[in-house]
């Protein structure tokens, strides 16, 4: 939930926040403030909350309104970039739980750690499983939830920007990093994915495991 007030005139709006980003949200409201209007904003989360300053950049009457922040705390910021990786977890884990969104495949891949434009180094790696929107992969590296790495598909020489969404590590295995493209991109795996009414009792069903 999220209390919303101008600026200008104090006008308080109470609204219920979605497509949370590092950018805004959108408020789901009756009473959404007129476009243009810098407000503060306060949502709350459990027991955790962020203020931030924002921007009215969205309108729809009756609706609610699109919020771009403009201005936010580091501590308030350490609360967003927390919320938004666990979002992207939880997301991730719900689309690889649908068959139909994913292909069992081991095709080398290369992982290259940054620090800004800085290239830290680099890991020859394969995946487990892949998407349109990205893959599951088996790696060495320690990472942690919302870092972003360059992956390179070795076959093809391809490579795109990608976020870590969902880290499995459980003792004596090494560990799965499932990275989240930053755009979708169907044909970076050169894999025809089956359709989104695919499912286990269709005749053509069947997962593909290339060693």
């Amino acid at each position: 939930m999220a209390e919303v007030v101008a600026a200008d005139s104090g006008a308080r709006t109470n609204a219920r926040v979605r497509d949370l980003s590092e950018q805004g949200c959108y408020a789901d409201t009756d009473s959404p403030l007129p476009l243009g209007t810098d407000t503060e904003v306060r949502i709350t989360k459990r027991a955790k909350s962020l203020q931030a300053r924002a921007r009215v950049v969205y309108n729809q009457p009756g609706k609610g309104m699109g919020l771009m922040f403009t201005a936010l705390e580091p501590e308030h910021r350490q609360t967003l970039d927390a919320w938004i990786a666990e979002s992207r977890e939880t997301s991730w884990l719900a689309a690889n739980r649908r068959r139909s969104q994913r292909v069992l495949m081991k095709i080398p891949v290369r992982i290259s750690f940054h620090a800004g434009a800085v290239s830290l180094s680099e890991e020859e790696t394969h995946t487990l499983a892949v998407s349109a929107h990205g893959a599951l992969i088996s790696i060495s590296a320690p990472l942690y939830r919302g870092q972003r790495l360059t992956l390179s598909n070795v076959q093809t020489k391809g490579a795109l920007e990608c976020v870590v969404a969902h880290i499995d590590h459980f003792p004596g295995e090494q560990i799965k990093v499932g990275v989240e493209f930053l755009l979708p991109n169907p044909t970076f795996w050169h894999v025809a994915f089956p359709p989104k009414d695919w499912t286990p009792r269709h005749p053509d069903a069947k997962s593909r495991l290339i060693p």
